[in-house]
């Protein structure tokens, strides 16, 4: 689970934030989801395909039955609060 959580926060998924695995189960899992990329904005209506099938997170909630629901919490980040050139030595 730990694994789709941060599969989750790439490009292809739709999900602008991190993600974190709060479902509790452990192990490996076998499983298979058929999902669909979200449709390029850049395209017209009309080029669209209607069929395309269900998103990322459609898939998850319909063929896995997992959710997510958005809340507050800690996360990890990395802040870079100055930056100068290198001296050569």
């Amino acid at each position: 689970m730990t694994r789709i959580a941060s599969f989750l926060m790439t490009p292809f998924t739709g999900v602008d934030r991190p993600v974190l695995d709060r479902t509790g189960l452990t192990g490996s899992f076998d499983m298979s989801v058929e999902w669909s990329l979200p449709p390029d904005r850049a395209q017209s209506p009309t080029s669209q395909v209607e069929d395309a099938g269900p998103t990322f997170l459609e898939a998850l909630r319909e063929q896995l039955g997992l959710r997510l629901e958005p809340t507050k919490a800690p996360v990890d980040v990395l802040v870079i609060d100055h930056v100068e050139k290198p001296t050569p030595d």
